[in-house]
């Protein structure tokens, strides 16, 4: 059922227009004062309101204005028994959607707030579609670190240089990258990307490359590669670190004189591309194992950003959650929710080793699962209960001996290296310095299993 506020200082009028209203099926809500029609439009959840313009405390105009510093998309219907053509004006020019004078005409007033309420929901709709369009979402953060990146972001776009972009899977290495991109001399062109882990390496060349008819044997027609793709726009090579050696080879070419061959041909091509590159790894590791190239590191290197994991920038999880919160909920088409302040601090309790993408598939499940208010209880109810940060206190009294502690430790650790690498036990095995079949061992021991 549609919910219209009606804030009015005289009581007659707000009964009034409550029965018309209420008469045709909508919800009413009353304000008589401005400071309290400003409150209920910035916290609750409005399709439509109407606005006296005098007021005490806060006239209808001075609504709109702080309305404006709001992420409020209510339309607003201002009424006033000293209309005037002036006062039409200023009210639109301030975001009103239109300008009724008392007593308001019935069939207008139904008119113009079932039209108010169309234009909503074209909004809506409107901004669901770009967000999924563009996939261009705000960088959300305070904490210095974002503040950081943001600041770099504005002052490397602009320029040709190449950035390598550094963090954990689910960081947000792609926004990044698609900030420098919009931001840029570039923005006109096209933004291009591929993922180097998710290309077999015998295909990850033609990807890049292109090739010509006859390549090899499944080449049955011409090809043209992502570099092509990309010609005056930008090139992003996320997770550059899992490109075999063969193909790093034929990219610092490409970087190093601004042409490519494809793959089967003799007929060299100039491209005008910026590469981003990212990577969940550290390069200079690889380079010192042999599985990457130093001259190509030094190539794309030229700014590096790093972007820290969720749990370096636990003080942004409310900004975030509040985000998505309101992302989801137009996406399904529901009344926003509202995440209780206990809910949020449940929330920074959390521990992400998901990052980002993790904490939007929670909120996604907590709008489904929860009703207006998202607590703390649906938070502990249907988070999993890995991702809970124990207390030392907490967890030590879960134990009396000392073997039964330290056998709990020692699985909760391996179970966190292995989910790190993504249940690569050579990896693992490594990384914690023991042969990889006591790895297996612990692992058949704690009857780790992978989700």
């Amino acid at each position: 059922m549609p919910t219209v506020l009606i804030a009015d200082d005289e009581k007659s009028i707000r009964k009034t227009l409550r029965e018309i209203l209420e008469y045709e099926s909508y919800k009413v809500d009353e304000a008589e004062d401005g400071a309290k029609a400003f409150e209920m439009l910035r916290d609750g959840d409005y399709d439509c309101a109407l606005l006296d313009i005098k007021m005490p405390k806060m006239d209808g105009l001075e609504v709109l204005d702080k309305l404006q510093g709001t992420d409020c998309d209510t339309p607003i219907i201002m009424i006033s028994g000293h209309g005037s053509v002036e006062n039409a004006v200023e009210a639109t020019k301030k975001g009103a959607y239109d300008f009724i004078s008392k007593p308001p005409d019935l069939n207008r007033l139904l008119i113009t707030v079932r039209n108010a309420m169309d234009k909503a929901s074209l909004v809506t709709e409107t901004k669901v579609l770009k967000r999924k369009v563009g996939k261009t979402r705000e960088i959300i953060g305070e904490s210095p670190a974002i503040i950081k990146i943001k600041e770099t972001i504005e002052r490397v776009a602009p320029t040709e240089a190449r950035v390598l972009v550094t963090g954990d899977n689910g960081t947000g290495k792609e926004l990044v990258a698609r900030w420098l991109h919009e931001k840029s001399n570039r923005h006109n062109g096209p933004l291009v990307e591929i993922n180097c882990a998710a290309i077999p390496s015998e295909l990850i060349e033609s990807e890049l490359f292109g090739h010509e008819k006859g390549a090899f044997t499944s080449a049955l027609k011409q090809r043209i590669g992502k570099f092509e793709q990309a010609n005056g726009g930008t090139l992003f090579l996320d997770e550059i670190g899992d490109m075999s050696l063969s193909a790093q080879a034929k990219v610092l070419r490409a970087l190093q004189e601004s042409r490519i061959t494809r793959v089967g041909g003799d007929k060299d091509i100039l491209v005008d591309v910026r590469v981003v590159a990212a990577t969940n790894k550290n390069l200079l590791d690889e380079v010192e194992a042999g599985r990457f190239r130093m001259d190509l590191y030094h190539r794309l290197s030229v700014i590096i950003i790093h972007v820290p994991s969720l749990n370096e920038r636990s003080d942004d999880i409310p900004l975030l959650a509040e985000k998505f919160v309101k992302e989801v909920c137009e996406d399904y088409g529901v009344p926003k929710k509202i995440l209780t302040p206990k809910a949020l601090e449940e929330l920074k309790a959390m521990n992400w080793e998901g990052n980002i993408r993790e904490l939007r598939n929670v909120i996604e499940r907590l709008v489904i699962l929860s009703d207006h208010k998202i607590t703390e209880t649906e938070v502990k109810s249907f988070v999993t209960n890995t991702q809970a940060k124990d207390t030392p206190t907490d967890l030590f009294e879960q134990f009396d001996k000392f073997q039964d502690f330290k056998e709990h430790i020692e699985k909760l650790f391996i179970e966190h290296k292995l989910r790190k690498f993504a249940w690569n036990v050579s990896k693992t095995a490594e990384v914690l310095d023991i042969q990889r079949s006591h790895l297996y061992n612990k692992i058949e021991k704690y009857d780790l299993r992978r989700q």
